[in-house]
């Protein structure tokens, strides 16, 4: 065992993020294979890549899970997550965004920024995550670095810093030239891209290096006083004071650099790798992260130092060969082996058993982690995902995690008697590493109701539970997760007076509801004087609307866009309860939402489909046959990028509808945008 003795200056948390295809792995692999973590470089396309270790990642060719791992380059370790492109397994990049200190965002030189790199950039922003930006396939047919840089800046609303240019293109795609150091980088085929060389740049490409060089330092002075000032006195720059500028402009989310290359021709790599050490910020360069005390609601500031007290994270819970392990990130004070950790949110202590360097699925001992470490643990019994670990003497809870709720529905029935021992246990694993999927007992029919993020996710999850725990289920055909609320106001007045345990408990209730605009949420309000109900009943009212809201009058499904305005009551004195005032409101609410016209609201998605030109029309055509309103169309090279909203339920089996329709050629994404009437 060793300890964890990387200062925190020297530490990168970086992740890999894009959309699907763009090539993440193939960067992540070749990174690996450069800094000596790997002896051999791991393919996608032969299932051999080191950080796609699951067999569901293997066979498909694509990232389910986000894996951790552990690499040095030069003076700087680099703790790098290898993050999903698909858009149901988006869960996987926003909690790895949540305790990451920087991201790589690679797009694809062919197809420039795609829906998913939009939806992963844009988390990234709602964490404040600095980026670099890495324009992968410069060799593929079709590839056009500069399209992709003016994509980052309509798309992303980025502010891209072009740090190197390409050397040709598509099958004449040759090296990069580095603007900071007026080079031509040139790799070694014959040595899998280890070996490279700077040399000067040819005379053809001088005059063009020359302008981009000039439109760098331009876009530096933007944003940078001392770069300003050079500039305009025409003095020379020293390429340390381009480094320091560029470095502060990304940690504060002014620019990103952009660099190019070919992961899969083994090209531009290394000088990616040479910017996450230069420019991505280390723990200590970002502020403090902020929580709150439980017991005083007072802010609490983390510092990344080793001496202060201890403030971790759990992101991520996994369960390999039937133990569960917790991801955690360390953000102030230690995590030892061995010690006592609190969890606020649970209100009690757990044992830290023993703590793992990780390396996608393999894993190595360590004693002790500091502040900017990412590691698995192992004892944590209770604490799940989003949750704070800290000490009982310096209590604090950090910010928890949001997910979006699932979209689609799927009912399983175990297929015999010992399937059906199983079947509970191995859910209540996969609830425990997911916070998307959802699990519920139909109480009408006794099945297992499964709700997910789309039809991939829960296909997945059937395929693991019979490959990793050899359970077996039937499975229903998909359904969608609808959602209600009202035409039009209503109200209703109740009382509760009943006797329970022997205590009499008596309340009375006037609520009325109002349809809100969509996408709006549920409100409650209070519309009484203050005298009518006493405060302290206040809470109790609400949380039995809220309860109410989860399963709502029309169909069971859960309520949203409605204001919920208490009106009046009656107080009677020392009958008057909490669970009363709970229970009564309950029951108005129910009343008024049956008086209200009540109509379920549907998933609508945004689709966007790409598709050769000769096939467009019969796309077009197919996505109105299912309810499809078209929103955009855009030209790329011989393809077209359709994008469209569309219901849910008339998405099933698209997939296959689409590769019939245009022989194997059109690819598809979809993301769930908003509720909605399926007439509107």
């Amino acid at each position: 065992m060793n300890k964890q003795t990387v200062k925190t200056q020297q530490l990168r948390n970086i992740g890999i993020i894009a959309h699907i295809d763009a090539g993440k792995t193939t960067v992540t692999e070749r990174i690996l294979y450069y800094t000596g973590r790997s002896y051999k470089i791991g393919e996608v396309h032969n299932g051999e890549a080191v950080m796609d270790w699951m067999a569901d990642e293997q066979e498909r060719g694509i990232t389910i899970t986000s894996a951790v791992t552990t690499c040095r380059w030069k003076n700087v370790e680099i703790q790098l997550i290898d993050t999903p492109g698909h858009v149901d397994f988006t869960v996987e990049v926003e909690r790895s965004l949540r305790v990451l200190d920087g991201a790589v965002g690679v797009f694809c030189a062919v197809g420039g920024v795609e829906p998913q790199s939009e939806k992963v950039w844009r988390q990234a922003d709602k964490y404040r995550v600095p980026k670099i930006a890495f324009v992968n396939k410069m060799d593929r047919v079709g590839a056009d670095f500069f399209r992709t840089v003016e994509m980052m800046k309509e798309k992303l609303n980025a502010r891209p810093l072009v740090i190197q240019i390409p050397v040709g293109r598509e099958d004449r795609f040759s090296g990069v030239i580095d603007l900071i150091e007026m080079k031509q980088v040139l790799w070694d085929d014959d040595t899998l891209g280890s070996r490279f060389e700077m040399v000067e740049i040819p005379d053809s490409l001088r005059d063009e290096a020359a302008r981009h060089r000039e439109n760098l330092i331009e876009t530096l002075s933007d944003v940078d006083d001392r770069i300003l000032e050079a500039y305009l006195s025409e003095e020379p720059i020293e390429k340390s004071e381009i480094l320091r500028a560029i470095r502060e402009a990304v940690i504060s989310l002014s620019l990103v650099p952009v660099l190019c290359g070919s992961a899969l021709r083994n090209k531009g790599i290394q000088p990616l790798l040479d910017a996450i050490a230069l420019f991505l910020p280390s723990p200590g360069d970002i502020p403090p992260i902020e929580g709150v005390n439980p017991e005083t609601g007072e802010k609490v500031y983390c510092e990344p130092m080793p001496g202060k007290p201890l403030a971790a994270l759990i992101f991520k819970v996994s369960i390999i060969e039937g133990r569960k392990l917790s991801f955690v990130r360390v953000y102030s004070g230690k995590l030892v082996a061995g010690s006592d950790v609190f969890n606020p949110l649970r209100n009690r202590k757990e044992k830290v058993s023993r703590i793992l360097k990780m390396h996608a699925n393999k894993r190595e001992r360590i004693d002790e982690a500091g502040p900017g470490a990412i590691v698995g643990v192992v004892g944590l019994k209770e604490s799940s995902t989003g949750e704070t670990l800290c000490t009982s003497e310096h209590p604090v809870a950090l910010e928890k995690m949001e997910f979006e709720e699932p979209v689609i529905s799927i009912a399983v029935e175990p297929k015999t008697h010992s399937d059906q021992e199983k079947l509970d246990e191995v859910l209540a694993k996969f609830a425990a590493e997911d916070p998307t999927l959802r699990i519920k007992i139909d109480e009408d029919t006794g099945q297992t109701i499964l709700s997910g993020m789309g039809e991939l996710h829960l296909e997945i999850i059937i395929s693991r539970m019979m490959r990793e725990f050899n359970t077996r289920v039937n499975v229903g055909k998909p359904q969608v997760v609808y959602r209600e609320t009202i035409a039009k106001a209503a109200s209703s007045t109740m009382e509760f007076d009943r006797e329970i345990a022997g205590q009499r408990h008596a309340a009375g209730v006037s609520l009325a509801l109002r349809p809100l605009e969509r996408g709006t949420g549920n409100r409650f309000k209070v519309e009484t004087e203050q005298d009518v109900i006493p405060p302290q009943f206040i809470p109790d009212i609400e949380k039995g609307i809220t309860e109410s809201f989860e399963s709502g009058s029309f169909m069971g499904y859960p309520v949203i866009d409605v204001e919920a305005a208490l009106v009046g009551g009656t107080f009677r004195e020392g009958l008057s309860t909490s669970l009363a005032y709970n229970v009564c409101a309950s029951m108005a609410c129910k009343d008024a939402f049956s008086k209200g016209e009540p109509f379920l609201l549907e998933p609508i998605m945004r689709v966007d489909v790409f598709v050769p030109d000769q096939y467009i029309g019969d796309v077009i055509g197919d996505l109105n046959a299912r309810g499809g309103k078209i929103e955009s169309m855009e030209s790329k090279s011989g393809m077209q990028q359709l994008r469209a909203m569309a219901p849910l339920s008339r998405l099933f089996g698209y997939s296959t509808a689409l590769r019939s329709a245009t022989q194997g050629k059109g690819t598809f994404s979809m993301q769930f945008s908003h509720f909605d009437s399926s007439n509107s």
